[in-house]
């Protein structure tokens, strides 16, 4: 395997991805324990599937037994402005940073595809690719890889890249040379645990999923908790507070796949415009975005949120037209906006 892994580095390089690093399946024996003690406090909300799958999860040789290197792979999303800016707008939604445009499973996973015929036509060996669609610890392989380190909010950060990339795995059979870990460089900053509106992180380095808006809007089914649905602010789909305000970012690199840039209807959209969406509407504008996965009731459901902490009298006849919606949290949530908006 003599200059495979140079080769390697500079064809991940020349396919778009701005760090390719490499670990062992071995190299993460602390997730199990971590993993554990996550799940034991109920963190992990609604997402049954990370209990169900935790012995792949914590282990990435039980995952694929045969594999021996695992390469690493970090691509750029960085916006092209600031994505806070939106939440001063209260008539419109906030839509996560990495949502504004095509689903990047898809757009990494072709990436990450072309990359592994290339090793096995360089080299041979077997290889499987992975883009968070797998029970696969992807931050701690990132972190073990040298690709960056979990920070407070527990993202990957990088010293190189900041904060916005997405991170792909390409598991081989082939034994390339590994790279050394990154160490962690949050220092004393807790910008991060600050800015969090709902108190998401009980403490450095943990995140109580319950909590997270993005986890509210995208995985949580049903209403959401009375005592959350204002700190929720406009945010109808992820939240990127933690993200945005970390301070490696002034090292993040700018985003070269123009499908990772925002489409200018999802910078910030109209409340008014999307609650009023059905199910053929929903699906027909969010094709081929990752915010089409969660379906109609729960985007509609987060927009009424949103709408009610709007402050905007005029939504008022928006949300009451939703208050007999055949889906019982969509019309739980109008009826809460209405209530808010009544009371201004």
């Amino acid at each position: 395997m003599d200059g495979l892994k140079a080769k390697l580095v500079a064809r991940a390089l020349e396919e778009g991805f701005c760090a390719a690093r490499v670990c062992r399946p071995g190299d993460v024996d602390h997730v199990p324990d971590r993993l554990a003690a996550f799940l034991a406090r109920g963190y992990h909300g609604q997402m049954r599937w990370l209990a169900e799958r935790a012995a792949w999860r914590g282990n990435p040789a039980a995952l694929w037994p045969e594999a021996r290197s695992i390469i690493m792979l970090g691509e750029s999303y960085t916006p092209q402005d600031d994505p806070l800016a939106v939440l001063e707008q209260r008539d419109r939604g906030a839509v996560s940073v990495y949502a504004r445009n095509r689903d990047y499973h898809d757009v990494m996973k072709k990436r990450l595809k072309r990359l592994a015929r290339w090793l096995i036509a360089e080299a041979g060996g077997e290889v499987k690719v992975f883009v968070d669609t797998a029970p696969v610890p992807e931050k701690p392989l990132g972190e073990a890889a040298g690709l960056g380190w979990q920070g407070k909010h527990t993202n990957l950060v990088s010293r190189e890249l900041g904060s916005w990339f997405f991170i792909g795995s390409i598991f081989t059979t082939l034994d390339i040379e590994s790279d050394p870990a990154e160490a962690d460089h949050c220092g004393s900053c807790r910008a991060c645990l600050d800015i969090c509106p709902t108190d998401a992180f009980p403490a450095p380095y943990q995140l109580d999923a319950r909590r997270c808006i993005s986890y509210l809007t995208i995985e949580h089914r049903g209403p959401v908790d009375e005592d959350l649905r204002a700190a929720m602010g406009n945010r109808i789909y992820g939240c990127d507070d933690c993200l945005a305000v970390c301070p490696w970012n002034k090292f993040a690199q700018a985003a070269r796949e123009v499908k990772y840039h925002a489409r200018a209807d999802l910078a910030a959209p109209l409340l008014a415009d999307l609650a009023r969406l059905d199910d053929a509407g929903f699906r027909a504008r969010f094709s081929g975005s990752p915010i089409k996965r969660i379906g109609r009731d729960r985007f509609v459901r987060n927009v009424l949120y949103a709408i009610g902490n709007s402050g905007q009298p005029g939504l008022r006849v928006v949300a009451q037209k939703l208050c007999d919606d055949p889906d019982a949290a969509v019309a739980d949530a109008a009826r809460w906006a209405v209530m808010r908006l009544d009371r201004l």
